[in-house]
């Protein structure tokens, strides 16, 4: 049976209701404790987008607006995303957190579809419900939680990417929404350069790969034609991004911050010289940029695409300036690729593994480490601890680039071997 056929063979009746029970009942203590506390405390990244919105609305200045105190957040996403917020700003402020929390569970499920589709094609009666397992596992990721936490964006910019690179006949030019993510958010940018070095190469082995050249030029267009729009309808709030928001990281937050779990981020915590800092940052952005898309490109020449998804995602995690906690989102396709078909009891525990260290707050155990001010222990490993989730990340992609083909190859041949015998004894 093909896998499409398994998937969508016919379930018994209960199944689906029972697994929208599991998710419910899983998803509602989350959601009413984030949704029920302090109202200054609340949705606070939504509360960014929205008031990006309204400031297009009334026609003030979108980079001079800030959220209301204690707050004081200003809008720093390009000038596009204020325009697709505008309808948030036609609710009322309840409306938009119940509508965005929804929308964040919803994306996260068909995110989990598509990326565990090759497990879960191997499931039959009980599908739905390993589905609904797979959604909650993913729920309670740390960066999932501050998906709900914050009303961040980051999880409909994953399931863009995901969606544009896995799906195999879109209804969409196969490009668009990585255009529309790029647009949006700029990290996934990364993409672009994970399209072109797919479809065009100049080593060996040389290729000329046409959908994924059509999908370049198409998220090219896209993102191309969402940046210059602004300049045609609101040309002085575009500027000002382009040319100067931009431009000024600390409107981004602390750069230091223990949530800035970027490479950048990491550097900066060692308070070194800042030219020392920079020159750091731009010889491991090389090293890990050049590894972490080589391996892309390799897992996607050997059929493998969702492990090439998960390893540029981590590059647009570790190669941006700033990427908080939330943005590491991209664990739930990095879940994915190490589950695999879910046929490797070793890959199920690696990925057990990971999903466990991405669960706990690993960095705020660093902050507590540091705060004992133990000698030698508090400064050195509580740092290291502090660390935690960026130096995951950099062990991730060595995980997927490295070990997983090696996996893959060794299960490979232990099967060939194993036909091989099977057929001598017959």
């Amino acid at each position: 049976m093909r896998t499409g056929e398994t998937i969508f063979a016919k379930r018994p009746l209960w199944a689906w209701p029972a697994a929208l029970v599991v998710v419910a009942c899983a998803a509602i203590p989350l959601v009413a404790y984030w949704l029920t506390n302090p109202a200054d405390q609340r949705l606070v990244d939504l509360d960014v987008y929205r008031t990006g919105g309204q400031s297009l609305l009334l026609g003030v200045p979108l980079y001079d607006v800030i959220t209301p105190a204690p707050q004081l957040l200003p809008f720093t996403y390009p000038p596009i995303a204020a325009m697709l917020a505008m309808p948030l700003a036609a609710v009322s402020w309840p409306v938009a957190q119940w509508v965005w929390t929804v929308a964040i569970l919803a994306t996260l499920a068909v995110t989990v579809w598509y990326a565990f589709r090759p497990a879960l094609a191997r499931v039959r009666v009980a599908m739905p419900l390993v589905f609904a397992v797979l959604v909650v596992a993913c729920l309670y990721l740390m960066p999932i939680r501050d998906q709900v936490r914050f009303g961040q964006v980051d999880l409909f910019l994953v399931a863009l990417c995901l969606l544009d690179c896995v799906v195999r006949r879109p209804w969409w030019p196969r490009g668009m929404l990585i255009g529309l993510a790029t647009a949006v958010k700029l990290t996934p940018g990364v993409f672009l350069i994970y399209l072109a070095i797919t479809a065009f190469a100049w080593r060996k082995p040389y290729m000329r790969d046409r959908e994924q050249g059509r999908a370049f030029f198409m998220a090219v267009f896209t993102a191309t034609l969402l940046t210059v729009l602004p300049f045609l309808v609101i040309p002085s709030d575009a500027k000002d991004f382009w040319f100067s928001a931009l431009l000024d990281p600390g409107r981004l937050g602390a750069n230091a911050a223990t949530t800035n779990q970027s490479i950048r981020g990491m550097l900066i915590r060692l308070y070194l010289p800042d030219s020392v800092t920079s020159a750091l940052w731009l010889v491991a952005v090389a090293a890990i940029g050049w590894y972490g898309f080589r391996c892309a490109r390799r897992a996607y020449l050997d059929g493998d695409p969702m492990t090439a998804v998960a390893l540029t995602g981590l590059m647009a995690v570790l190669l941006s300036p700033v990427a908080w906690i939330h943005h590491l989102a991209w664990v739930v396709i990095v879940l994915a690729a190490l589950v695999g078909a879910g046929t490797d009891r070793v890959r199920l525990l690696v990925a057990g593994g990971v999903w466990l260290y991405y669960v706990v707050p690993v960095p705020w155990w660093g902050v507590s480490l540091k705060a004992l001010e133990i000698p030698v222990l508090s400064p050195v490993l509580g740092k290291i601890v502090q660390n935690g989730f960026g130096l995951g990340a950099i062990a991730l992609v060595w995980l997927l680039g490295s070990w997983l083909p090696r996996r893959r190859a060794v299960t490979e041949a232990a099967a060939a071997a194993g036909d091989v015998e099977t057929g001598s004894r017959r």
